[in-house]
This record gives structure tokens, sequence and C-alpha cells, in this order.
């Protein structure tokens, strides 16, 4: 599996993001010590792990501790090496996004459906979804992206970071 991680941290100048290097790693730790040591300073330190166009991670550390990690899809810890590093120490799996609009009452207007993405059935998001929403990303928002059809990893990092307001730092790294 191909992947790509993008270490984006929040210090006393604002955002900055930079390419991290994941190969070799053995553990959470040893991911987490790379996070750490792209901003030693940063008050909020996040990683963006995409893998083979269809998966993201997102890990976040505030002031270097307390790890929260969310997944899009809890298969890439059964299909990956760095999947199961990323994501298997995560028990507490989330419902189904694909049913939750089926729980909505229907007013018998049908033309909102065809105005949303449909979802990918096969979603089973993992970890935790509010891990962004103080920076701008509310749990709900990152599981309807996660569960758009066609939305690629990098979309959704993309997305993720405009709304936290490190859109510009993710575009630029990713041109350099």
């Amino acid at each position: 599996m191909s992947h790509f991680a993008a270490a984006v941290t929040r210090g006393a100048e604002g955002w900055a993001a930079a390419e991290l290097d994941l190969s070799g790693v053995a553990d959470i730790e040893e991911i987490t010590d790379r996070l750490r040591d792209a901003d030693p300073e940063a008050a909020v330190s996040l990683l963006f792990v995409e893998s083979d166009d269809a998966y993201l991670a997102i890990l976040r550390l505030d002031d270097g501790e307390d790890l929260r990690v969310f997944g899009s899809d809890q298969v890439f810890a059964d299909e990956s090496r760095l999947g199961a590093i990323l994501l298997g120490d995560i028990e507490e799996q989330l419902p189904d996004i694909a049913d939750e609009d089926d729980d909505e009452p229907s007013d018998g207007d049908d033309d909102d459906e065809d105005d949303r993405p449909s979802a990918e059935p096969d979603v089973e998001p993992v970890g935790d979804p509010e891990l962004l929403a103080d920076l701008g990303m509310p749990g709900g928002r990152l599981l309807e992206l996660c569960a758009q059809e066609g939305m690629l990893p990098a979309d959704l990092t993309a997305e993720i970071c405009q709304a936290i307001g490190a859109g510009d730092e993710i575009e630029e790294m990713r041109e350099a």
C-alpha cells in the first residue's frame, strides 16, 4: 500500500505543514514521536495519513500530549500494517454513516435527497470524530465527508485543512 503523511502544526507563527516520513515505523509511539518532532513547540499537531486513495487517518496531539485518533474506515487497519499501527488500538466503532439518514423522519419531499452527495455504504469510521471540532470541523461534518462517494483522502485532507485554517499551508506543501 502506498501512503502519504502530512504533519500540520499550529505554533506561535500560525499553521505550518510538512511531509512526514513514516517508513519503518514500528508502533504508534514512534509515529507520535515523529509528529512531535515536526514542531516540538506546537500547541496543536495533526497528522494526516492518506493511503491508497481509499483511507484517511488523523492523529492529534495537543501540546505534544493526549493522542486522539480518527480513521475514515476500519478496513484500513485490517488491510495494511500502517493502518493496523494507526487504528489497531481503537476499540470503539462509530455507527454506520449510511444508516444515519435512514433514522431521519421524511417530510415527503424527495427533492432534497437528490442534492445530497451519495454515501459510501461500506465505510466504517473509527475513533474520535470530534478531534477537530474546536478547530472548525465538527464531528458530524467529518463523518459526512468520509461518507461522500468519490471523495479521495487527499480531498478530505484539503477540505479539513481549509476548514481549520491551514488550507494554504497544505496546498503549498503538496505543490513543493
